[in-house]
């Protein structure tokens, strides 16, 4: 790791991207985080209350990365909305069919992986929402010139922008076994499991990302529509 890391750090200070102490700082918390995090999931996949707590913590830092990342802090319940959108049929679907056993070491892993895929999906979303806003205003001011309600103005601007967040889940899943081989795979693999269990489970992760992902994406784009989840500076804006 320290090699790898110094590699990174190295290649930084060379092309001159100026990223060397993020780089090292990232590589730190990763540590840190991960011990950390190994320990808790020893103690709470003994039981699935436990378990279920856990998911909800990690539904809790989703929700607040993404509000993060997308620049409206204050519209965390509807970022929180839009992902459990996503969340909740996808892993109700997965574990009312037994395609996962609903235990904790089932719940935690599964959940980690929608929930994470959810949260890329809405800060990919809205990031590309927000910034067609603000590039073509022009836009949504001729929209509403021309007699268009607000929301119909918005999707105006929004509409081409929304499908772009969806690229890197359909990306992943047209090569997959070609370009890559996804964590879900390989861990089979690597906990014994035959070829054929390792790639059944994959396409129960890559669907579900996409059903999620899918879920999300149109959920981000309503709240935009009707004004809900929006940055300050966007709201006023926007909003007379």
């Amino acid at each position: 790791m320290i090699v790898l890391l110094a590699i990174a750090v190295t290649v930084s200070y060379v092309g001159r991207l100026r990223l060397e102490r993020r780089f090292a700082t990232a590589a730190l918390r990763a540590v840190v985080q991960l011990a950390l995090v190994s320990l808790v999931i020893a103690a709470v996949l003994v039981h699935i209350a436990w378990s279920a707590a856990f998911a909800l913590v990690m539904m809790g830092v989703a929700v607040a990365t993404a509000a993060g990342r997308i620049g409206a802090p204050r519209a965390w319940p509807w970022v929180a909305v839009a992902i459990a959108a996503g969340v909740l049929p996808v892993l109700t679907v997965i574990f009312v069919a037994g395609a996962v056993p609903f235990t904790g070491a089932g719940l935690v892993p599964m959940a980690g992986i929608i929930i994470g895929g959810a949260m890329t999906a809405t800060s990919l979303a809205g990031r590309r929402a927000f910034a067609a806003l603000r590039d073509e205003h022009g836009t949504y001011e001729a929209a509403l010139s021309i007699g268009l309600p607000r929301s119909a103005a918005v999707t105006e601007v929004i509409e081409r922008h929304l499908p772009e967040a969806l690229v890197p889940g359909m990306d992943q899943t047209r090569t997959v076994g070609l370009v890559t081989l996804p964590g879900a795979f390989v861990g089979v693999l690597l906990g014994g499991g035959s070829p054929v269990q390792a790639g059944a489970a994959q396409i129960i992760v890559l669907v579900g990302l996409l059903a999620t992902q899918a879920i999300t994406v149109v959920v981000v784009g309503r709240l935009i529509r009707s004004a809900r989840l929006l940055p300050a500076d966007l709201k006023d804006r926007l909003i007379p």
